[in-house]
């Protein structure tokens, strides 16, 4: 089952929450073995994995995701903190990525084997096999170091935001220009195309109401994956920019070895991207009408 799934990933990665909260609440040089022992009781984690399993079950299914074994604050104020952080910044993302790359996806296609489209493909290969621990340092380099016009770190305004959108942007923008830019070509050889051409329309029109929503589908699913993914935490980002994000807040945890948090993150993340799926779905309907949700 899920639940076992989520419940036992930190035990399968080797992580002993134990010294790591000892050193948290007491102190590196008071650490021994009865400090130890006693945290174990405390926290329950002396018994059977079955039994803490199932006591896990039954604090989720009353919406009860404990306190945090480090802060000994509840994790669901912590979890809903960060993720309106990281819900922000990969909405915005994925927002800016898909109104970029669409048009410039239609360019692309309109303007196949010229200039124009040689360009757009070769920055969208480019935002390809740029990573993010690439990109979000050489943009601190040049925007925050030189020319000192943007924070280089830190979560305290709308200017904090532009170069972690910009380090997530790269990629998504590089892959729905290419689909978008597939898609149109492909949808641009269909039989009904060109009988709207035949019958006089206006290219304008042929694009708008023949070619682009048709071609839209393929786009939509890819944001609809991306969005999923981004929302559950970018962690490299989040890192590098100290956002305090959902991602690095699953990063803290599994470094301080915070069950409690650190499987609250994984619930939240796959719930994200089954409703993120879900609402892709829907979207496939409404764009084109004949696809029909089926059980």
């Amino acid at each position: 089952a899920p639940s076992a799934l989520i419940f036992a990933m930190p035990y399968m990665i080797g992580l002993d929450p134990i010294k790591s909260i000892v050193r948290a609440r007491i102190g590196e040089r008071d650490i021994s073995p009865e400090a130890v022992e006693r945290f174990r009781v405390e926290l329950g984690l002396d018994q059977p994995l079955p039994v803490q399993y199932g006591t896990w079950l039954g604090q989720l299914a009353r919406g009860d995701l404990g306190y945090s074994y480090v802060s000994r604050t509840p994790v669901s104020d912590i979890i809903w903190r960060g993720f309106r952080i990281t819900a922000l910044l990969a909405g915005t993302t994925i927002g800016l990525a898909f109104l970029l790359a669409v048009p410039l996806g239609v360019i692309a296609a309109l303007n196949q084997d010229r200039w124009i489209e040689r360009m757009l493909v070769l920055l969208a290969q480019t935002g390809i096999v740029v990573p993010a621990y690439v990109g979000g340092p050489l943009l601190v380099l040049i925007f925050s170091l030189q020319l000192g016009m943007l924070p280089s770190a830190g979560w305290r305004g709308p200017s904090f935001m532009v170069l972690p959108v910009l380090t997530l942007l790269l990629r998504p923008l590089a892959y729905f220009l290419q689909v978008t830019r597939a898609s149109v070509l492909a949808v641009l050889r269909a039989d009904y195309v060109r009988t709207a051409r035949s019958k006089g329309l206006r290219e304008r029109t042929v694009v708008l109401v023949h070619v682009l929503r048709n071609s839209s589908i393929p786009v939509v699913t890819l944001a609809g994956l991306w969005l999923g993914s981004s929302s559950g935490g970018s962690v490299i980002v989040e890192v590098i920019f100290a956002i305090p994000g959902l991602g690095r807040i699953m990063y803290d945890a599994a470094i301080a070895g915070d069950l409690p948090l650190l499987q609250a993150g994984l619930i939240l993340f796959i719930s994200i991207v089954v409703l993120v799926n879900t609402a892709t779905d829907f979207a496939y309907a409404w764009l084109n009408p004949t696809i029909r949700l089926t059980q």
